[in-house]
């Protein structure tokens, strides 16, 4: 085996772009980079970053938009062995300082002042344009596979955002440049990724993920600065949507279709989609659906193609143990624990298994069928309840899109159930109609003591429903 074989993370990668050659991988308006280009990009920053005296097992916080020289930064990065630390749009000045605090040797931004300003206490601060002033050297990736190489913030659906640390070794083993290790819906997934819409954030490890896998079907990453027209304008064969998100797309196409005949992939992410939104979308946009699940601490677990039955999320191709209701799952690329924090990598970390907090089963054809979450309850009259199957229940009535429950106050029973739904064509249900439905399948425990018809549910950073909000004008009202 050549030494060149034996490199770690993200050695697949070069490879990919060294094969690309005159190919174009990476557009942003009239700029378009070739893998040729997107090489020399890196080893200009590779070549930087080591001139700075960053390398293994350095902190690397990364203030970057979504652009070619962005997404060469994240891979210079791990060319020179570092622990990279992404700093997605949306967060405070208080959470951007709390990252950087992270025991970060230097703060690479774009040219901008204001990226400068936040990044001001960082003992090394860079900008992209100061790092590809450097001569490129040969690219050779100097990650160590027990060091971290990433740490990868949750969106913060069960408490505070916490670090996920991803070592090199898990990285190198991933699949995501690997064809000869991808899984049956990622094939399919593959043959789709012409034109792979990137937007946000490039350090979001779905939009960065999926970016890899298309450089290795052969696709191009193109950037769309204003996402809800990019399909169309930019003649988009795949993108990244939310839940809510798409909701909106199929409204929006019931209501005055936009043309979307490029439209292959529509990779939905961060939170369950119900069998009845599945359907409609499926109905509405044609079999471009891929619904995937994963954890920041797992990456992928499942996936269901367009083929596979709405309201699952696929067959996992990676281990799933069900205990007690709960999922736990080991993947070829998940994190080692969380950084900093023994006593929570203690409690999610079991003996090389991932404890999701997911509940779900597992149907007899072998389908992944996911049911709440474990720490998402009301406590009704000292008894638990999940919120996930009332949820399912709500979204039942024919008069209701959405739903979504938040636990309140209640002096009677310690907590109450607020029901927050989405109305179908603006037919509002009754109160009473939610809680015999409820009621007739879950018990009275279940049942919605309140009702609040809303539009479309708010929105957090990381792009799921924030239940935070929801919760907090509950309480309020």
């Amino acid at each position: 085996m050549r030494a060149r074989d034996a490199e770690p993370f993200p050695r697949a990668v070069l490879d990919v772009l060294g094969a690309a050659a005159d190919r174009p991988v990476f557009e942003h308006g009239t700029r378009v980079v070739t893998g040729a280009e997107m090489l020399d990009l890196v080893a200009r920053i590779a070549s930087g970053l080591r001139g700075n005296g960053i390398g293994p097992g350095d902190g690397l916080a990364l203030l970057l938009g979504v652009d070619a020289g962005a997404f060469a930064t994240i891979l210079a990065g791990h060319v020179v062995g570092a622990r990279v630390v992404g700093v997605r749009p949306g967060l405070t000045d208080d959470q951007v300082r709390h990252l950087l605090g992270l025991d970060i040797a230097a703060v690479v931004t774009d040219d901008g002042g204001a990226a400068r300003t936040v990044a001001a206490g960082a003992p090394v601060r860079l900008t992209v344009t100061d790092l590809l002033a450097h001569s490129p050297e040969p690219l050779r990736c100097r990650g160590k596979l027990g060091d971290v190489a990433r740490l990868i913030h949750t969106s913060g659906s069960t408490g505070a955002p916490k670090a996920c640390a991803q070592t090199y070794a898990a990285m190198t083993g991933a699949w995501t440049a690997r064809p000869e290790a991808w899984p049956p819906a990622i094939r399919d997934l593959a043959t789709r990724l012409d034109r792979y819409l990137v937007f946000g954030s490039l350090s979001s490890q779905v939009m960065f993920e999926y970016a890899v896998l298309t450089l290795t079907a052969g696709g191009t990453i193109v950037v769309a600065d204003r996402p809800a027209d990019a399909i169309t304008e930019l003649r988009a064969t795949a993108r990244v949507i939310t839940v809510p998100g798409l909701g909106r797309l199929v409204a929006a196409q019931k209501r005055e279709p936009a043309d979307l005949s490029t439209l292959k992939a529509l990779l939905v992410s961060g939170s369950p989609l119900t069998p009845d939104r599945h359907r409609e979308a499926l109905d509405v946009l044609g079999p471009v659906l891929f619904h995937g699940y994963g954890q920041t601490e797992t990456g992928m677990i499942s996936m269901a193609t367009p083929d596979d039955p709405p309201g699952t999320v696929g067959k996992p191709p990676v281990d799933v143990e069900v205990r007690d209701g709960e999922l736990y799952v080991r993947t070829p690329g998940q994190a080692s624990g969380y950084w900093a924090d023994a006593g929570e990598s203690a409690e999610v970390f079991v003996d090389g298994w991932v404890r999701t907090r997911d509940l779900g089963r597992i149907d007899d054809d072998g389908y992944l069928r996911l049911t709440g979450r474990a720490r998402d309850v009301v406590i009704v009259n000292a008894n638990l309840h999940y919120i996930g199957p009332i949820e399912q229940v709500l979204a039942e009535h024919p008069d209701v899109a959405e739903a979504y429950v938040v636990a309140v106050p209640d002096d009677e029973t310690g907590e109450a159930v607020h029901a927050f739904v989405v109305p179908k064509a603006d037919r509002v249900p009754r109160l009473g109609e939610l809680r015999e439905l409820v009621t007739a399948r879950l018990g009275a425990a279940c049942a919605p003591s309140r009702l609040t018809a809303i539009s479309e549910p708010p929105v957090a950073p990381s792009g799921k429903p924030d239940k935070r909000q929801l919760a907090e004008s509950a309480t309020t009202a």
